[in-house]
């Protein structure tokens, strides 16, 4: 039965606690005259709305309570949330001001909500552009967002939203085939030719991008014809003068040698003065445009690395070919720079990376990274320039001033704590029900490692527990599983033959499934172990810790499962510091036990952005189990606001998405009051408490042995 709408006064009195107004002061009775004209599901979805939003900020929350009436009228229940959530997230990036636009210019959201309703996004459709785009041949690029498409070479900037057809699916294929028409510029040496030419006369270059396009097009249909038909069908669609165009095109006939396999960028080059400009004014949707400055500013640095890495790695291909010649010949080794040959000569050769080069009349395949070098380089320039094969010289060059420059993390004291390098990740907000965006700013070093008597001393210590383990853990891997309900086995299984007798006495027929056997199965475990190393941790339990880690480490290359150790902590949302101590693809060596060895207790347990990186590592891990387990030593806890309620429900809602990728989480915490916080947060069964720290490394391994049996 539908509810009764709600009064005025009571209303008003929501209004009045939520808003605060015996601080803020504002007048509740404004809004609550237009709401009291709602429905009461509209009633109850613009207060609650309001009460999230009040969480954020309260003046933010009053001007929304306000439009409401007129959001109601424009949009659907689900876009007005959109738009709420839209200032909040203004205000978490921008501040009051830029928030308060949002609500106010109410109109211009309803305009942009039309037209991602029709249009195409590039946040939601990067996910299938990327592999999209990095599954095309040559180098490896990138995908970012800008005001208008373009490439300089390295990166295919696209725009936030592709929305000039009518619907969804039309301009998704503006996007892909944009994406298709940048990385044909890039693949095939549209940039060869000399920039400046172009760069003072806007004809000219018009006129370049207008036969380029001929060329490209003619590329695009002999690598990818069905995307080249969908490039035909937009053009139908968005340009329907597009055949006159090109019929006027190629009716000049040094304009068809253009779509000959042999053509190149300085083919279009040279047919600049062959046509009107008056044809440069047509331009395809797909097409965008060409930034000469930003290309040639990022051409002329990569092609600086390049040269040096190849001549380098061509240096260290030489010494290793000279050491083998004089080991065999009792020759001394020739300090001079070789020159070196190439098999092959022609792009396509070159770019397919069956590449081998002649010294000394013998042949040397280079490895996989140099390969990758010529790649690139061929696209760059077509062909591998002469000087390039002249090996570098001793000290010739210094490769360290090609890296790139790594932002300081001490930098935050500063307050310019720079976010270039690091990764950002969505904070839960339960007031809000709804995400902090880009919230959590985290970084991942490294702790340098600690060559002292700490694992020794861990070993001789534990060395009764380490052999008891050891066996345990034989044991583990050696084990045959009982399979009940098999069609055949070496044994009965007494409750599925119970159950099949039951069932022929109903008149069904018989299970054949009434036998047991013994199976070894394989172990396809993979693990990450979250180390608390927060200040809290000071002391004799984070010489447990260390110690579990020690052990476990041991006992774990028994099993072979993969496994990698991170420890964690930071000082607020802008320093989430993540402390790699071992990778899944690094081998369990002295340096990794002398990292374990030098894990040290920093500042706060901000828990939530620790997991979420956690699962992004998961993602490129294949494994039937996945497991998360965190060692700590307290609730999750921050410098800022981030403690109590805020911190469990973050924590929580992260551990859900987890869960939710196909992680088991499972908590050890040697907190006594643990047991009122874990359970919401991970579960009933998906958590231990250590009451004595000193049983922390036994507990550790058998809780392990425990849930991955």
């Amino acid at each position: 039965m539908p509810r009764e709408p709600l009064q005025q006064d009571e209303i008003i009195a929501f209004l009045d606690e939520c808003l605060e107004v015996e601080f803020s002061f504002v007048k509740s009775d404004i809004p609550a005259a237009d709401i009291i004209q709602q429905p009461r599901p509209h009633q109850d979805f613009i207060l609650n709305l309001t009460r999230r939003v009040a969480a954020t900020n309260i003046e933010l929350a009053y001007q929304l309570a306000c439009h409401s009436a007129r959001a109601l009228e424009a949009m659907e229940l689900h876009m007005v949330e959109a738009w709420a959530m839209t200032a909040t997230d203004n205000y978490d990036k921008q501040g009051l001001f830029p928030a308060m636009s949002v609500i106010k210019n109410l109109d211009q959201f309803v305009q942009t909500v039309h037209t991602k309703k029709y249009g195409s996004v590039l946040e939601e459709e990067t996910s299938v552009l990327l592999p999209f785009l990095q599954g095309l041949a040559g180098r490896k690029l990138k995908i970012a967002e800008a005001d208008v498409a373009y490439t300089d070479t390295e990166t295919v900037y696209l725009p936030a939203i592709s929305a000039q057809l009518e619907n969804k699916k039309q301009n998704f294929l503006i996007y892909k085939a944009t994406v298709a028409y940048l990385w044909a510029q890039i693949q095939f040496g549209s940039f060869r030719i000399n920039l400046s030419e172009l760069m003072e006369d806007d004809d000219r270059l018009n006129k370049f991008r207008l036969l380029e396009s001929i060329r490209l097009e003619a590329c695009i249909e002999r690598e990818l014809p069905g995307l080249y038909r969908d490039m035909q069908m937009i053009k139908a669609i968005a340009h329907p003068e597009h055949k006159k165009v090109r019929q006027r095109l190629v009716s000049y006939s040094q304009v068809q040698s253009l779509l000959s396999e042999q053509a190149s960028a300085f083919d279009s080059l040279g047919l600049i003065d062959k046509i009107s400009v008056e044809l440069c004014q047509h331009h395809y949707c797909y097409q965008g445009v060409i930034k000469l400055e930003q290309v040639a500013s990022v051409l002329k640095k990569r092609t600086e690395k390049e040269k040096a890495y190849f001549r380098v790695a061509l240096s260290e291909l030489a010494k290793d070919h000279q050491k083998k010649a004089a080991e065999e010949n009792g020759l001394g080794i020739n300090n001079d720079s070789p020159v070196f040959n190439l098999k092959q000569k022609d792009e396509q050769a070159l770019q397919s990376g069956n590449i081998e080069f002649e010294l000394d009349g013998e042949l040397i395949t280079p490895p996989e990274h140099v390969r990758e070098l010529i790649t690139s380089i061929v696209i760059d320039f077509g062909e591998i320039p002469p000087e390039y094969l002249v090996a570098a010289g001793p000290g010739e060059y210094d490769l360290k001033k090609f890296e790139d420059e790594q932002p300081n993390p001490e930098d935050v004291w500063k307050g310019t704590y720079h976010e270039e390098g690091a990764e950002l990740y969505n904070e839960w907000n339960f007031k809000r029900q709804y995400y902090h965006k880009n919230w959590c700013v985290l970084r991942e070093l490294e702790i340098p490692p600690v060559y002292d008597s700490f694992v020794q001393d861990t070993l001789h210590k534990h060395r009764g527990l380490l052999k008891s383990l050891r066996h345990t853990f034989e044991v583990l891997r050696g084990e045959d599983r009982l399979l009940k309900r098999q069609p055949y086995g070496d044994d009965i299984d007494i409750d599925a033959l119970v159950d099949a007798l039951s069932d022929t006495k109903s008149g069904m027929e018989m299970s054949e499934r009434v036998f047991t056997k013994m199976h070894k199965e394989d172990r396809n475990v993979a693990v990450i172990f979250m180390v608390d190393m927060s200040g809290s941790t000071r002391g004799w339990i984070n010489e447990a810790e260390r110690e579990s880690l020690i052990l476990l480490a041991e006992v774990l290359e028994i099993l072979g499962d993969r496994y990698a150790i991170y420890g964690f902590s930071g000082m607020t949302r802008k320093r989430c510091e993540l402390y790699k101590i071992k990778s899944f693809d690094e081998d369990y060596n002295d340096e990794v036990r002398a990292r374990i060895s030098n894990i040290q207790p920093k500042d706060y347990t901000r828990m939530g952005v620790f997991i979420r990186h956690m699962t992004r590592i998961f993602s490129e891990v294949e494994a039937s189990t996945k497991l998360l387990i965190t060692l700590s030593d307290g609730k999750p806890d921050d410098y800022d606001t981030y403690r109590g309620e805020y911190g469990v429900e973050d924590t929580r809602q992260a551990l859900y998405e987890a869960h939710r990728d196909g992680i088991h989480p499972f908590c050890i915490t040697i907190d006594e009051q643990a047991r009122d916080y874990l359970p919401h947060m991970y579960g009933a069964a998906n958590y231990a408490v250590i009451d004595d720290v000193a049983k922390l490394p036994q507990k550790v391994s058998d809780i392990y042995r425990r849930i991955t049996s």
